[in-house]
């Protein structure tokens, strides 16, 4: 059988018909939007990401832009983030008016380097064009940032710190998840996550109330919430009455009805992805430059991505023994035309490094013995033949 990059499927096979009758049970009641599921679905992700305050919200991206419009992020403002990731975590700063401020990366990790994050911030400050607002840090192929290193940069510039955990929700450092540093830790449920649902989806988690508030607000249209109306007079239904600009980004009750049922195995697939990445070290470390994980660091190993100096040669190699693999971030964010206007203060030589020698395997909690052992002797072979 083919080698499968990421297996869905054998996760519903687990499921069974548990997840069917959920998916159902939602459709037979009619709720499809904000139905009881989504309550049940944010207490269980606070209750699983070491978070009080949880908001779903329509996808991964919403989830980062919905906190920069909750704190008033817009024009003139500068909010840094890495280049060495997806387009969407620095999309959300022009779709408010701010400038995203590229920052290289570390090698191994491929997460922000607290250093240049710090040097960054000076210079954006001493030209005096931008006012730093927030740092966005990535929690890049499923592994921690170096949050206690990033917060300390951020507090000690007064900027809000967000964990973009699209790949990394459920990862652990020294045993806390990020949101024990951050001011919120967002996340994305697109299906080939490590936790993804049917569709598209995201959340928000928080330990600020008020912050809460407003993202609830925000989420729908900037309705009126119950702090807005605590000693008001409105006998209507709180949507009718907009306190502010917001958005459209309610996930609906299916994608949470999926969701709940994941989560029910969420915590042994993590297990399962550190098995077959123990793997995966055991047999290539000496051939290829495998991962390295933060110390303390815990991964829920979104990808699996090692560095080579013939990648176009493996990537085809690969091909031709039916083994699928993937290069993420060939361009990097600051190289694209479009946010090549964007500031990088000092450059990003390991981003642009990293960038012509990665590549990612197959990497699910599913992974056979026998299949990642192909894997494993097709990368052996190759690095032998050429040297």
């Amino acid at each position: 059988m083919p080698i499968p990059f990421i297996d869905l499927q054998a996760q519903r096979a687990r499921l069974g018909q548990p997840l069917e009758d959920a998916i159902l049970k939602v459709v037979r009641s009619g709720a499809y939007i904000m139905g009881p599921e989504i309550a049940q679905v944010e207490k269980e992700l606070g209750e699983f990401g070491q978070a009080p305050f949880v908001l779903s919200c329509g996808s991964g991206t919403e989830a980062i832009q919905l906190p920069l419009m909750a704190w008033g992020i817009g024009p003139g403002d500068a909010v840094f983030c890495p280049s060495f990731t997806f387009a969407a975590t620095a999309e959300v700063m022009p779709l408010v008016g701010a400038s995203p401020v590229f920052v290289d990366v570390l090698e191994g990790t491929y997460n922000l380097d607290p250093v240049k994050l710090d040097a960054a911030i000076e210079a954006i400050k001493a030209e005096g064009k931008l006012t730093p607002r927030a740092v966005i840090a990535v929690d890049l192929f499923g592994q921690p940032a170096d949050y206690p290193a990033i917060s300390t940069v951020a507090k000690k510039h007064g900027l809000k710190l967000i964990a973009d955990s699209a790949q990394g929700f459920g990862c652990t450092l020294n045993g806390q998840h990020p949101i024990h540093w951050a001011d919120v830790t967002t996340t994305s449920f697109f299906p080939a996550k490590p936790l993804g649902c049917y569709g598209d989806g995201g959340a928000v988690l928080c330990k600020d109330e008020r912050l809460h508030d407003l993202l609830v607000s925000l989420r729908v249209h900037g309705q009126a919430v119950k702090s807005d109306i605590a000693g008001k007079t409105f006998d209507h239904d709180p949507k009718y009455l907009n306190m502010r600009i917001g958005m459209n980004s309610r996930m609906d009750t299916i994608q949470a009805a999926v969701l709940l049922q994941k989560l029910t195995i969420f915590a042994d697939e993590i297990a399962a992805r550190n098995r077959v990445a123990d793997r995966y070290a055991a047999g290539l470390s000496d051939v290829v430059r495998t991962p390295q994980v933060i110390a303390g660091g815990v991964s829920v190993w979104a990808q699996y991505t090692i560095e080579t100096q013939d990648r176009d040669g493996l990537v085809a190699h690969l091909k031709a023994a039916e083994i699928p693999s993937a290069v993420y971030y060939p361009i990097p964010i600051h190289r694209q035309e479009i946010y090549s206007r964007y500031p990088a203060p000092g450059g990003l030589p390991v981003t642009d490094a990293a960038a012509e020698k990665v590549m990612s395997l197959p990497m699910h909690p599913y992974l056979t013995a026998d299949h990642q052992d192909q894997v494993i002797a097709a990368i052996r072979a190759f690095v032998k033949r050429n040297g």
